[in-house]
């Protein structure tokens, strides 16, 4: 139950908020708590570990409330009998993983030739280590990591940097247009349909709050640039 409203979470996001006939109706006033107090979309509401507490994914991302909404949590949620497990990451591997699956047919794919490993990575041309990590794209591939680019513009929506993404993502040749821009050539002003938009906002939700963001296939993110090798050593220590 728990992975299915997961599930929900991340394609309600692609589409549009859930409405609050699909929260269970004791729900739907916490949820009004969450539109109206503090201006944010909710997707599901779910139980967290902690007994008393309700998990809620929002727009903004996942947030903790009390059962009877009079409390707010931001924050995370460690299992000390299983090792310090970390639960909120645990509550946003699925979501970021199902999530993702829905922009598989508008990302920018370096593809490596002897592909074992591939990885999501929330990137934007303004950020010198997403131009360092672009720099070594061929390391990358040459390890067999399949890099798969989505935009995250660090200026927000309406910024020149986000301009500039959708341009790339509107180029003939992404991959072409992507690279050129890293390496600090100008971007050809280029308007088409994209899902920069909610890449972006995709992003918000999932905690990505800088770039590189690094999401690999099972959904665990590793915030910043990550040397090929190291790269690679994980993603062969997690498979």
């Amino acid at each position: 139950m728990k992975m299915y409203l997961r599930c929900v979470a991340a394609l309600s996001l692609l589409v549009s908020a859930v409405s609050s006939a699909q929260l269970a109706p004791d729900n739907q006033a916490l949820e009004t708590k969450f539109v109206g107090l503090l201006g944010m979309q909710v997707s599901s509401i779910a139980n967290a570990p902690v007994p008393g507490l309700l998990e809620v994914m929002t727009d903004r991302g996942l947030f903790y409330a009390s059962e009877d909404g009079k409390y707010l949590v931001h924050g995370r949620i460690y299992n000390m009998d299983e090792g310090m497990r970390n639960e909120t990451e645990n509550a946003l591997t699925g979501v970021r993983k199902d999530g993702i699956a829905g922009f598989s047919n508008d990302m920018i794919e370096f593809k490596a030739k002897n592909e074992q490993h591939v990885v999501s990575i929330f990137t934007d041309i303004t950020c010198g280590y997403c131009r360092k990590l672009h720099n070594e794209i061929a390391d990358y591939n040459e390890l067999g990591i399949t890099v798969r680019y989505l935009a995250f513009p660090r200026g927000g929506l309406g910024s020149s940097s986000h301009d500039d993404l959708v341009s790339i993502w509107c180029a003939e040749n992404k991959q072409e247009a992507m690279t050129n821009a890293k390496a600090g050539g100008a971007v050809e002003k280029r308007t088409c349909e994209t899902q920069v938009d909610k890449q972006y906002l995709f992003g918000q939700q999932i905690g990505v709050s800088g770039t590189p963001a690094i999401v690999l296939e099972d959904g665990t993110m590793i915030p910043g640039y990550q040397p090929a090798a190291t790269l690679k050593a994980t993603l062969d220590t997690a498979s």
